[in-house]
Parts: C-alpha cells; structure tokens; sequence
C-alpha cells in the first residue's frame, strides 16, 4: 500500500489539473442533466431550485472527504485502500467486489439509458437501443486501452463540449424565460422539495471515482483538491442554471415530455432540438463511461495485486501502467450485465438499484475509514463526520436493496476464510517438515519458530 505522500514531491503519474478535473466533471456531470430538470420540477416546481442548492451543499462533505484521502494516499484501488488501512483486508475486500462487481452494473445502464434517450429524440425504432448503447461503450474503452493520459485528454475535450452545450442551452433559452412560471413557489409543498432532493442525490454521485485514479496525477496533494473544487463549482452552477430555465421557460410544462431538455431548445429553436439533444446525450455518455473505465481498470488490478482477484490481473496496477488486463475483465463484465439486461427486456431498475445500493454500501464504510486516518478535529475529519451522518442515513433509505452487498460481502468473508485455512496448512507443513532439533539445542529454534508463529497471526489480522 502506498504511503502518504509528501506535497512537496512530484507523483509518478501525468495527468496535470485541467485533465485531471475533466475527469472530475465527467464523472458527476452525467446522464442526470438529460432527464433530471424536468423530474424535480414535475415534483417541487419553482422550490426544485433549492433542492438542487441543497444536494450541492450536501455533496461537498462527502467530496471534499474523498479528496484529502486520494491527495494522502494515492492508490489504485481508491476507496478500498483507504478502508484497508483503516478496518483491515476483508472489509477492504468488500469495498473493492461492491466497486468492481456492483458499480461496474451501472456502465451498460449507462450505454442503454444513452441509447433510449437518443432513439426519443430523433424517433428511432426502440430496436435500436442495444446497438446504439453498445456503440456508445466502444470509443472510451479503446481510449482507456492506451492509457489514463490518452482517456485525460479525450475527456477534456468531451468536458468542455459538454459545458459548452449546457451553457448553449440555458444562453439560448433564458430569452424564453417568464417570472409568472415561479408561482405558486411550493405548489407540492416541502414533500416536493425532499422528492427533488432524493432525485438529485445520485445526480451528485461519482466523486469516488477520482480515487482510482490519484496515482495517475502528477502531484496528487496540490491537484485533486483543486481539482475537486473546480469540479464542484462546475457541476454545481451547471445543474442550478438547467434547473433555472426549466422552470422558467417550461413551467407546469415540465417533466412532461420523454426528453425535457429537447422541450426546452424548442421553445427558442425549433427544429433544433432533436439533432442537439441527441449531440449532448453522446458527449454525456461518452464522458462518463471515460471516467468510470479507468477506475474499474485501476481497481481490478488493485485487486490482483492484494490477492482479491487473481493475481494475473495485477499487472498495470503501479503508477503510469495500464492495467489492460482488468480492462479486458472489466469488459467482460459489462458485455454480461448487457446481455442480462437484454433477457430482461430493458427493464433497468433492478440493476440501478443494484448500482446505487452498492454506491452506498461504499460511501459508508469509506467515510468511517475516513474518520479514522485523517486527523482528529482538521477540517478533513469534520466533513468526514459530517459525510459519515449523511451516509448512514442513506444506508438506512436503502436497506431494502441490499442483498446484492450482503452477497459480495459475504464472498469477501469467504475469501478471508479461505486464505486463512491455506495459510494454516501451508505453516503446519512447513512446521512438520522442520528436522527435530537435539535435545542441548532444544531451547535455540524456539524464536524464530515463535517469530514464524507471530508473524502468521500478524497476517491473519491483516484479512
């Protein structure tokens, strides 16, 4: 495990602040800008503009924790290393199969979700939607099989197209704009608003995945705070801004239609607004799926390498390699999750709730981890306090949704049992086959014998 490194020193990695917080923005600014507006204004009205203010004042603890721990303990497999040296290997080994296994469900609903959103806009046969989701997968994951530095680059010219569309839609719109659309104010009550609210939670959600990716930057303690920082104010002013012009272009009008954001350049553009929603859903599911694929990589040979995964896929896990291995697996995967999900008639809410229940089930052991190595009282250690609250409550909202975690967690526990017993019958043999030492040297072997013994239990802790 990689120790803390020091400000002051260059990092092995490449990626520099502009890459490193387009993959940021990326990572966050997602799927949700498509359909999320129009859904919290159908639930809180002119109010959804404070729960959009709310998530984002929400999300700072739990970003901002995720940042000190990359900047001290940049390693590849992200939020596991840091529960590994916190509470130990196998509720390490937890964190890491919720990420790998139940995270990664979420990239071909992610590629499907793409291809939904762009069979509406322009009127595609709904045939389509495989094919176009699959499509959607091939560019970042060849992108990402030669490097992290080619994935930076493409996703900083993805990053800026995408906020140049955002801040294209609202400059296009807001001459649309009526004040009489901001009454009633709270025309569902605050129970609209709390609906907004846990609409826009997983809107918020992907600051994790930076943590993969920390070894990669060149200076890990000077650049991903910046880098998280920018971030939060991207994503931050640019929900808030899409929020703004739908409610006050679009009104009760809102949360109507399949694709809010086509209604919404409509207003101004006719015509327009098909061929350039269906732009932004490609730029937006490019975008996301290039900054999940190098953390999934990233942490399949963490994995390897710590021996909760075969170790043949270790390779690429250091700082500056590229873990192809763990990307062909990670491929793997998500061509399984696919084909479930087409014997499932598209139906994604199972696997979205499998998704977001892992998400938690890792935010939550990731900010106890938290709370416990970085210093008491910093203010580092008070936003993982105040995230751990927030996490906790989360866990308990999803508890219905669990098993999938409970099952992965299981396997972990299974694992550290395994590894155990072998190790026990591999340190019995080498014991039995120790000659019996002479009876005047009887006293001699009995330390390192014991060394060997504490040693084993050393270890055995360590699961």
């Amino acid at each position: 495990m990689a120790p803390a490194t020091d400000g002051a020193k260059a990092h092995g990695g490449t990626l520099g602040l502009g890459q490193g917080t387009a993959l940021y923005i990326g990572s966050v600014l997602g799927t949700g800008i498509l359909v999320l507006p129009g859904l919290a204004a159908a639930a809180a009205g002119p109010a959804s503009i404070l729960a959009v203010a709310a998530v984002l004042v929400l999300s700072i603890p739990l970003a901002g924790t995720f940042a000190a721990l990359a900047a001290r303990y940049p390693d590849a497999g992200g939020v596991a290393s840091f529960v590994r040296r916190a509470l130990g290997g196998t509720a390490a080994r937890m964190t890491g199969y919720w990420f790998f296994f139940g995270v990664c469900v979420g990239a071909p609903v992610l590629a499907i979700l793409g291809g939904e959103y762009v069979v509406a806009v322009l009127g595609v046969d709904r045939s389509a939607v495989p094919i176009i989701g699959f499509a959607v997968f091939v560019p970042p994951f060849i992108a990402n099989w030669f490097g992290v530095r080619v994935a930076g680059w493409v996703q900083f010219v993805l990053t800026g197209l995408l906020i140049s569309v955002v801040v294209g839609v609202v400059a296009v719109t807001f001459p649309a704009v009526d004040a009489s659309n901001f009454e009633p104010f709270l025309p569902n009550g605050w129970t609209g608003v709390g609906l907004a609210i846990s609409l826009f939670v997983w809107a918020f959600a992907g600051w994790e995945v930076g943590t993969h990716i920390a070894g990669e930057f060149k200076n890990p303690r000077r650049t991903i705070p910046l880098a998280t920082g920018i971030a939060i104010v991207v994503v931050g002013v640019g929900y808030l801004a899409l929020q703004f012009v739908t409610v006050a272009v679009l009104g009760d009008r809102a949360g109507n239609g399949q694709a809010p954001l086509v209604d919404l350049v409509e207003t101004t553009m006719p015509g327009v607004g098909p061929v350039l929603i269906a732009i932004v859903a490609a730029i937006v599911t490019f975008g996301v799926m290039n900054a999940y694929l190098p953390a999934f990589g990233k942490l399949g040979a963490a994995l390897g390498r710590d021996g909760d995964l075969p170790r043949f896929f270790a390779k690429g896990a250091a700082d500056g390699e590229i873990p192809r291995r763990s990307l062909a697996l990670t491929g793997v995967l998500i061509i399984v999750y696919f084909g479930l999900m087409l014997l499932n008639d598209l139906d994604l809410t199972g696997f979205i709730l499998i998704h977001t229940s892992n998400m938690v089930a890792i935010y939550a052991l990731g900010m106890v981890a938290a709370t416990l190595l970085l210093r008491r009282w910093s203010f580092g250690w008070w936003l993982a306090v105040i995230a751990t609250v927030m996490t906790a409550g989360l866990l308990v909202l999803a508890w219905a949704n669990l098993v999938v975690p409970l099952v992965l967690a299981v396997a972990a526990v299974i694992v550290t049992v395994v590894r155990r017993v072998r190790r026990g019958r591999s340190w019995r043999a080498d014991a039995a086959a120790q000659p019996m030492p002479d009876p005047v040297d009887d006293a001699r072997p009995r330390v390192p014998v014991g060394a060997s013994a504490a040693a084993s239990a050393t270890a055995e802790e360590t699961e």
